[in-house]
């Protein structure tokens, strides 16, 4: 039997006749940025959607269709366009508390073009008389649904119509997909290289901060594995971010990090040494993700014999706390090092993968402790006596039991970390070390099981 191919449905229409609101409440989460300005998507934003039936889809939320004023619309009106030719379902959405513009008309145009089945979303019906409504019947388009995605007016007819439309079909997810976050201060080019990754103008690039504001996400395919690519909004430092849209757009990239296996983080080569980069990276750390340090815009950088090794000193200085992420140089313009990107990805996520028996721990335990034992205080010697890995995380995490452990020096922690990726080459991903005091252990058990028998 052949795989059902899983069907996309587009939601096409002018600018703020709320598409977007729409899209949300038919997935029942808050996917795509809500404002009440004009413009605010700007990025086709794709989700999975599911019916009561089961049937599964891909949920496609689309700019506001308008005149192209300059190359940065012609760009998004291009992406509407796509959008409505990958579609097998398109819903034409208007505003039923105005009256049919022009714009209307040429989305109903392009949708009967396409020759895909058309559904008519007359939405804000909640605020909309009767006879507004009726008058987008000149639309032509049939069925014409009266819709409310704040008071979910309509819904129950849109799913009943979608479930005759939809064929059936279930978008499945590859366990082992790995997800990889672009981020960085806003106009480094994240958006630039997501496109010279994915190899297709998924998302808009233009020489200006904040252009993209939603995550968008593609996934591409690399020696065997699925990658899914996270294009983020710019972060910015806090005392800058604007309330409303921007703020959302942080927050969006924000959760980037807790989605994501590895994170790029792009510096611009052009701006180096800027103080939030290092802020980035060390939430990375903290989140316990992947990290590859990115330069990006290689290509518009005069360069001598020397410039390469004088820049990476400086950031191998300015990131000492991430010592162990990667450093690349790329240009999407040409292309340089952007496959390697790739390549990196798969080494560090086997990296991340790797596990030890308690026994290869405890005998690199030991000839770390014979090499360099740990210093302490008068009859307070940290004692480390084994370990163990905790193989249900996915961030490299290690068990160290042994007595005192409160007196180990942040320095000796530090020097147990390099040589633990010394020995199994942890490249890419922060470790954790966790020591355990076995004593204060059996106290507080003593302690507790006292009084659980004293109850």
């Amino acid at each position: 039997m052949a795989k059902t191919k899983v069907p996309i449905v587009a939601i096409v229409g002018r600018a703020n006749v709320g598409k977007s609101s729409l899209f949300n409440a038919i997935l029942g989460r808050r996917e795509a940025i809500v404002a009440n300005e004009p413009g605010t998507t700007r990025d086709s934003i794709t989700a999975k959607a599911e019916l009561d039936s089961g049937k599964q889809f891909w949920l496609v939320d689309t700019a506001g269709l308008k005149d192209a004023a300059d190359a940065f619309e012609l760009t998004i009106q291009d992406q509407i366009a796509e959008a409505t030719h990958s579609a097998d379902i398109i819903l034409v959405t208007v505003d039923g508390t105005t009256i049919v513009t022009e714009e209307d008309r040429r989305v109903a145009k392009m949708a009967f073009k396409s020759g895909k089945h058309i559904v008519l979303l007359v939405n804000k019906a909640d605020k909309a008389k009767q006879p507004q409504i009726d008058a987008y019947e000149k639309l032509g388009i049939k069925p014409l649904i009266a819709t409310s995605a704040t008071q979910k007016r309509g819904f129950d007819e849109l799913e009943q119509v979608l479930d005759e439309l939809l064929p059936a079909a279930s978008i499945r997810e590859a366990d082992d997909r790995v997800r990889i976050a672009l981020l960085g201060r806003p106009n480094v080019g994240k958006s630039s290289l997501y496109n010279a990754l994915a190899k297709k103008q998924q998302a808009i690039v233009a020489d200006r901060a904040g252009t993209t504001r939603d995550v968008n996400r593609t996934i591409i395919k690399y020696q065997g594995r699925e990658l899914e690519l996270l294009d983020t909004a710019g972060i910015r430092r806090s005392g800058k971010i604007e309330k409303g849209i921007e703020q959302f757009s942080v927050l969006r990239s924000l959760q980037a990090i807790e989605q994501a296996d590895i994170c790029f983080l792009l510096i611009d080569a052009n701006e180096l040494s800027v103080a939030l980069d290092q802020k980035i990276a060390g939430m990375i750390k903290e989140a316990g993700k992947g990290l590859v340090l990115v330069v990006s815009k290689w290509d518009s950088v005069e360069k001598d014999a020397y410039t390469r090794d004088d820049v990476a000193r400086g950031i191998a200085h300015e990131f000492n706390f991430v010592p162990w992420a990667p450093l690349i140089f790329t240009s999407s313009v040409d292309g340089k090092n952007v496959t390697k990107l790739f390549d990196l990805t798969l080494e560090i996520m086997e990296r991340r993968a790797q596990q030890h028996t308690t026994r290869e721990l405890n005998a690199w335990l030991k000839k770390v402790l014979d090499h360099h034992p740990p210093a302490g205080l008068k009859n307070r010697q940290p004692k480390l006596r084994y370990m163990v890995q905790e193989d249900w995380n996915p961030i490299p995490s290690f068990k160290i039991f042994g007595a005192h452990t409160k007196y180990l020096h942040w320095s000796y922690k530090r020097h147990m970390d390099r040589m633990l990726r010394e020995e199994w080459d942890y490249v890419g991903t922060p470790v954790q070390l966790w020591f355990i005091d076995r004593d204060v252990e059996k106290a507080r058990d003593a302690k507790f099981g006292g009084r659980k028998k004293q109850s």
